[in-house]
């Protein structure tokens, strides 16, 4: 048997815990997991593309724990009324390989998304940070707003989305939640950027899309640059890039997916980890231009799956006949044409017996 948590679940645990709590948490959690960065065996992910989408498969291992992601793109989605990005993941033990959870990751990559902006940006971003820019509403954009309100103090958002409904929605699930964060409608990117310390883009179009120019950028800006994610899709300009420090999750994975695919091999970027662990400095003054190319990486989703298990996981969580329990491991045959109906001392099929991590 494995435990299993569904939207369900993790609906209960967010009513109880708040999102806040909950991206907080799971922030500390992926900083743990940077900061043993070597104990990882890391792989780029696998991707196979189509012309309306994409489907991911996202490993990670730190040799006692394994896990992955399978996670979706397709943007044309919503027209359907499908979400463009949907996701569930299986944490398992290396020892034995069996899967310990499976776990919906739909609502947690968004949580986990949120985390690890706002946790390269409380390293990145000025200290004295208080408005950002968000570039694209849509469904990553509430949890972006509530991670750096919540977690960096920033206390204005200006919106801006091509589709006026999306900034309606954000506002209206946000403002009575937090009254504090002054959200403010903007007519464009160019108006929402203008004076905001942090820019943060979460746009869908899987295209070379041109969402900041050079002409936007002020001294001291910090980027978030979420929205870019798999080869040919991009948000920034490159000249952006070429007057900025850039901080990438996974050097491999960034140069195909990321802001970076645009730039020579050569042009120089540096892993998050080494932010974390202070061996590079995320910023050498109060006027430079940093930029977090982020595009999602396994061990995020690692992190995100062990704070499932948890804070999650409890005594009633739903268990999944799996995995054949069996008295005999040597007779899969003889389980597998059991007649149910008889006991298991004559089939050899041990009872189902719940277990929880």
């Amino acid at each position: 048997m494995v435990s299993y948590i569904g939207t369900r679940e993790l609906q209960k645990h967010l009513q109880q815990a708040r999102p806040e709590t909950a991206i907080s948490r799971m922030a500390e959690m992926i900083r743990e997991d940077y900061l043993r960065w070597s104990q990882f065996d890391k792989t780029p992910r696998v991707a196979s593309h189509s012309e309306v989408g994409v489907i991911e498969l996202m490993p990670i291992s730190d040799g006692t724990h394994y896990s992955f992601k399978y996670v979706n793109g397709h943007p044309k989605n919503t027209h359907a009324g499908l979400l463009t990005v949907t996701a569930f993941g299986v944490l398992a033990d290396v020892d034995t390989g069996y899967p310990r959870l499976l776990s919906e990751l739909t609502l947690t990559t968004a949580l986990r998304t949120a985390a690890t902006s706002a946790l390269a940006a409380r390293y990145m971003a000025r200290p004295d940070s208080r408005s950002m820019a968000l570039i694209g509403n849509g469904a990553q954009s509430e949890f972006q707003a509530i991670a750096f309100h919540t977690m960096l103090g920033i206390n204005e958002i200006r919106l801006f989305d091509v589709d006026p409904a999306a900034t309606e929605k954000l506002i209206r699930n946000l403002s009575s939640r937090y009254p504090s964060l002054r959200l403010i409608r903007a007519a464009s990117t160019a108006e929402a950027v203008r004076g905001a310390d942090i820019v943060t883009t979460v746009t869908a179009d899987k295209t070379n899309a041109t969402i900041l120019t050079p002409d936007m950028i002020e001294p001291g800006m910090h980027i978030n640059g979420v929205g870019g994610d798999c080869p040919g899709k991009t948000e920034l300009h490159a000249d952006i890039l070429h007057q900025a420090f850039v901080v990438v999750e996974y050097e491999p994975q960034s140069r195909i997916e990321g802001e970076v695919q645009q730039m020579p091999a050569d042009f120089p970027v540096t892993e998050f980890w080494r932010i974390v662990n202070g061996s590079v400095a995320a910023r050498q003054s109060a006027a430079q231009v940093t930029v977090f190319d982020s595009v999602g990486f396994a061990l995020e989703d690692f992190s995100a799956m062990r704070y499932l298990e948890k804070f999650v996981l409890h005594r009633d969580t739903p268990m999944l006949d799996l995995i054949p329990e069996m008295m005999d491991p040597k007779d899969l045959f003889g389980m597998g044409m059991a007649d149910l109906n008889i006991s298991s001392e004559k089939t050899g099929i041990a009872p189902a017996v719940p277990i929880h991590a």
